[in-house]
């Protein structure tokens, strides 16, 4: 079982970028998903997590109202849209699965993650 993330780089502040993650070795259409993140010197955060159905969606304040997770089933993918990114948001972003949504949600661990991918938001 793999995730692969892909996406990430450097930005200016204001700017946007659009995560992906790719899913292998088995489906993933019953599992929620989601996306975390560390800072340097900062504790790992959940910061968006999406339902297997993609009706049920959680960010966290920090991000609210700036990204957007989304899933396609079909294709085994789930995405972050990142706008109005600020040098806050630099940190390297992981991908993750898991089998309970509501396990996802207590932002601790996950069955499944990705090797992570840099963002760097310049101010």
């Amino acid at each position: 079982v793999q995730l692969v993330e892909s996406g990430g780089g450097l930005v200016q502040a204001g700017g946007s970028l659009r995560l992906s993650c790719a899913g292998s070795g088995r489906t993933f259409s019953t599992d929620a998903m989601g996306w975390f993140r560390q800072a340097p010197g900062k504790e790992r955060e959940l910061i968006a997590a999406i339902s297997w159905s993609g009706g049920t969606t959680y960010y966290a304040a920090s991000v609210k109202g700036r990204f957007i997770i989304s899933r396609d089933n079909e294709k085994n993918t789930v995405a972050l849209q990142m706008n109005s990114l600020k040098p806050d948001d630099t940190a390297v972003y992981y991908c993750v699965t898991d089998t309970a949504y509501a396990k996802l949600l207590q932002g601790r661990e996950a069955d499944y993650w990705g090797q992570g991918t840099l963002v760097t938001v310049s101010s």
